[in-house]
């Protein structure tokens, strides 16, 4: 008889909603019906499924993890090969960031002041400071830059560890509602549009609607804040863009 759409949900921790679209757009389809017309997957099904989620945990696009599965000339030796290849990379990396939290954590349990570059270990290359000249060459004559500046003054390393984190659970949250399907200018992302706001208000500037959807197409059109956004989920920028247009619309 197989599975339903319920098991599987459970057994791989996803909503039903995701495998839904996953059979949608035909990167998972269920082998088998119910009598009733209820999805059954098989064994096989799950495989894939699991192929799935490994890409996608990686950060492969679903259009690339369908390539990817779908590729003739490929078989399951060769896609555990490229796995443990490109997890060994992600090991690595996890490593490097570990060591240099291990690091930090050490220098403040003993009091040892960090010099600047250590503070910025933990970031990896997404360094907070990386842009502040130009930004001041822009914005410096602006009260939002005062403003900012003034905050970010008083700002410890654990402040900035916070602020990471709360990027991270925000960025992780609106891959998810893309990958979900959700429209830019729907409920749910003009939701993230307007706390993606609040964040910037709270830790950085008063930010004005109009401020704020002036940001949304900088995200686009600045290629560096493009690769920012687009490295959380790819298209990821234009959506957001979109979504603090609505967003905009919505609280005008």
């Amino acid at each position: 008889m197989g599975y339903s759409v319920g098991q599987v949900a459970g057994f791989a921790g996803v909503t039903v909603r995701t495998l839904h679209h996953y059979d949608e757009i035909g990167l998972l389809s269920p082998s088998g019906r119910s009598s009733a017309g209820h999805r059954r997957y098989d064994d096989a099904d799950l495989d894939r499924l699991q192929r799935v989620l490994f890409y996608r945990e990686l950060g492969f696009p679903l259009e690339e993890v369908a390539i990817l599965l779908d590729d003739p000339e490929s078989d399951p030796r060769e896609h555990l090969r490229r796995q443990h290849a490109l997890l060994s990379d992600r090991i690595a990396r996890l490593q490097q960031m570990a060591a240099a939290v291990e690091h930090a954590m050490e220098a403040k349990k003993m009091g040892i002041n960090l010099t600047p570059e250590e503070k910025f270990e933990v970031f990896g290359d997404k360094d907070p400071e990386q842009y502040a000249e130009e930004a001041e060459r822009r914005w410096g004559n602006t009260e939002a830059y005062a403003q900012s500046q003034q905050r970010v003054a008083t700002y410890t390393k654990d402040d900035w560890k916070r602020i990471q984190d709360e990027v991270a659970d925000w960025s992780a949250r609106y891959a998810a509602l893309m990958e979900a399907g959700e429209p830019a200018d729907g409920e749910a992302a003009m939701d993230m549009a307007e706390e993606h706001r609040q964040h910037i208000v709270t830790r950085y500037y008063d930010c004005s609607y109009e401020m704020h959807t002036g940001l949304g197409e900088t995200y686009v059109a600045d290629e560096r804040f493009k690769a920012f956004y687009d490295s959380m989920r790819p298209g990821l920028a234009e959506h957001l863009r979109d979504s603090i247009m609505a967003n905009a619309v919505r609280k005008s």
